[in-house]
């Protein structure tokens, strides 16, 4: 009976991990334009090439990541062509983010990695240079965790920064998120291994932070 009861319960946990999963890939597949005051949130689309390219060749901008700068705007044309295809397999997880007063596309946010089976996220975010400082990394951010926790029903959303990018963890911090200790040499980069934060946001934190306004 143990035995049977148990494998019960396996099973109707297989069934709710494959619908969240089933829900989450097809909430991307037709991603939704979302707005916040100074932000459209949209699916990238191939007229933003030109914009993608003007931040991603931009030195600054990749510093702390795992890519390059673009070398080229053919360049950034094959890597939103490939967006395109991720979109079309349910495999991408981003907003681009459509400036509203300039009209230009500035950057991404969205979710880097998704854990369907612990219903766990990880946040990530690119902006243009000239919009730093601004707070529009946290106004798109906090955008795409009411969807992640309100909507796709996470459970965790977590982020990792390499330890000398203390203007991410500000972001994370704005957004309520809590220290929880640095990997050591935790990722080979670009020719050397870099020290690991994480941060992470649980469904009640973001509860509360709600609750007190």
């Amino acid at each position: 009976m143990f035995f049977a009861e148990c494998g019960s319960r396996f099973m109707q946990k297989i069934e709710s991990v494959s619908q969240v999963t089933s829900n989450i890939k097809n909430y991307f597949a037709n991603i939704p334009t979302l707005h916040t005051k100074r932000l459209i949130l949209r699916k990238m689309e191939m007229r933003d090439a030109e914009d993608v390219y003007e931040y991603s060749s931009d030195n600054r901008v990749p510093e702390y990541l795992l890519w390059r700068p673009h070398t080229s705007l053919e360049e950034s044309r094959r890597y939103v062509h490939l967006v395109k295809k991720y979109y079309a397999k349910k495999e991408f997880f981003d907003w681009a983010l459509e400036h509203q007063e300039s009209g230009r596309m500035i950057g991404t946010c969205g979710f880097a990695r998704i854990d369907e089976t612990n219903l766990c996220a990880e946040l990530g975010y690119v902006l243009n240079h000239d919009y730093w400082g601004q707070g529009l990394a946290v106004e798109a951010a906090r955008e795409v965790l009411r969807i992640g926790f309100e909507v796709l029903s996470f459970h965790r959303i977590e982020a990792r920064y390499m330890v000398e990018n203390t203007a991410s963890a500000r972001v994370l911090e704005k957004l309520g998120f809590t220290f929880e200790g640095v990997h050591r040499k935790a990722i080979y980069v670009k020719g050397e291994f870099r020290d690991i934060g994480y941060y992470a946001l649980l469904k009640e934190d973001y509860k509360q932070i709600k609750k007190d306004g």
